[in-house]
């Protein structure tokens, strides 16, 4: 693949307005900000997935159904989705329905696999049937890489593999993926595109066994919080980052399909990450209020990897897209969203603000680790 794809760092309003935009997974995290982005930007959005699958969750704190067509409906259901794909004449797939943590994983390998690769095959199959359909991105994680430990990033062409059945199951569905655009490239066939992200923090995330969540709620009690992998090493970034770039991925996979069809990774634009305690003394400054941590360094826990990092050089490079919001800014949005949360405000408003200010930013790099986060642990 040669040549810069034509982009944009951010999503405009001019491609995006009336387009028909399908997504799966618009009741999760990462989908219901995506769903609130796309109605900001003039789309015609329906959504396809289970019912939320946490109390509280950020799809209806956000009342993100307000502005878009909602179905529940199960990946895994490959008529039903194609049905649904067909009745809004989707012009555009953005496929986030997923099983999308790891220690769940152990304890429903069957289900994570279903869901994630045999429901990527429906996906795919529904837009090959579509005569509408022009583009499908596919998300999967930075956990689909053969994880060596090294502490460099890894790259698109570097091999796919996964230690538990999560991150298997997404380096199955890149596979997947890259079968269907090899396959099934015709003039008429839909571009389709992987994106590769993960680590991602921001407000409305509910997820049990994650670690901004899981200080959100101890902190909403009034409960100190203890650290699972304290060491861990991970290139964090607010959700909108992945986001933004999922959408400028789709607009590039329908003006340059042939040079936008490929896998992405998204990451930091430098190469820099920090440990889960430096993030978790930072999200505490920042909340306030005597936050409190304990940090727990315990053997025998699920294998999930110490350290991984990603080389996102080729979306840059070729696509034009950084990061807009450093890791202290992002942490001190993510506490911000959690206390507005706390105090009753309108988070629907409040995400659309968040969703503003973020395209209002300048692209910037992440800077230093701040030097009142490097302080040990009391």
């Amino acid at each position: 693949m040669e040549g810069l794809v034509t982009g944009s760092n951010a999503p405009t309003t001019a491609f995006w307005n009336g387009r028909r935009v399908f997504v799966t997974g618009h009741t999760g995290f990462k989908g219901a900000w995506l769903c609130l982005w796309l109605q900001r930007l003039g789309a015609h959005v329906a959504g396809f997935s289970l019912p939320p699958a946490a109390e509280p969750n950020l799809f209806d704190q956000a009342r993100v159904s307000e502005g878009m067509t909602s179905r529940f409906g199960d990946i895994r259901d490959l008529e039903d989705l194609s049905r649904s794909v067909a009745d809004h004449r989707a012009e555009i797939i953005l496929h986030l329905a997923a099983q999308a943590l790891v220690r769940p994983s152990y304890d429903d390998p069957v289900g994570t696999f279903l869901t994630n690769v045999q429901g990527t095959v429906h996906v795919l199959e529904a837009a090959r049937r579509s005569p509408t359909t022009r583009a499908v991105l596919v998300v999967t994680s930075d956990k689909c890489y053969a994880n060596v430990g090294w502490e460099w990033g890894y790259r698109e062409n570097d091999p796919l593999g996964g230690h538990d059945p999560y991150s298997a199951s997404k380096a199955c569905a890149e596979m997947v993926a890259a079968s269907w655009r090899a396959s099934f490239a015709t003039g008429s066939a839909p571009a389709i595109a992987t994106a590769r992200a993960g680590n991602v923090i921001g407000g409305g995330d509910w997820s049990v066994d994650r670690l901004v969540p899981d200080m959100a709620r101890a902190f909403l009690g009034n409960h100190p919080v203890t650290l699972r992998n304290p060491d861990h090493v991970r290139p964090w970034q607010h959700v909108l980052e992945p986001l933004s770039a999922y959408l400028c991925i789709a607009e590039a996979l329908c003006s340059q399909p042939e040079r936008a069809s490929a896998a992405w990774n998204i990451g930091p634009s430098q190469d820099h990450a920090w440990p889960v305690e430096t993030l978790a003394r930072q999200f505490a400054s920042d909340w306030g209020d005597g936050a409190q941590l304990r940090v727990l360094r315990e053997g025998g826990q699920r294998h999930e990897a110490s350290i991984l990092m990603l080389d996102s050089s080729r979306i840059r490079r070729r696509l034009g897209w950084s990061s807009r919001w450093a890791l202290p800014r992002a942490i001190a949005e993510t506490a911000a969203w959690y206390r507005a949360f706390r105090d009753g405000d309108d988070m629907r408003a409040v995400t659309l603000d968040h969703i503003t200010r973020y395209g209002r930013s300048a692209i910037t790099d992440t800077p230093p680790i701040p030097q009142a986060a490097l302080e040990p642990t009391p």
